[in-house]
């Protein structure tokens, strides 16, 4: 299970578990899982896809931001593309 906490500068998108996270990279989309190695990696326009544990899935549209991972904790904060 990871924690996932979506900022943009209005506010707080999202903040709750998650089973997965899939982010827009500046070299290609990845997805994060559960015991994801740390990183910090900037973020292009694009979607970004989470999956809550009830199966949910939700997709936020951007233009662009940062993406770090640690400890199974991810935070994303990012431009939301209205």
């Amino acid at each position: 299970m990871l924690r996932l906490k979506i900022v943009s500068p209005e506010r707080i998108e999202f903040e709750g578990d998650v089973t997965r996270v899939k982010v827009p990279g500046m070299a290609g989309s990845f997805e994060i899982l559960t015991d994801h190695a740390p990183i910090i990696s900037s973020l292009e326009t694009g979607v970004v896809e989470y999956a809550e544990p009830s199966g949910q899935k939700t997709t936020l549209s951007i233009l662009g931001g940062f993406v770090e991972v640690q400890k199974n904790e991810v935070s994303l904060c990012v431009e939301i593309n209205k």
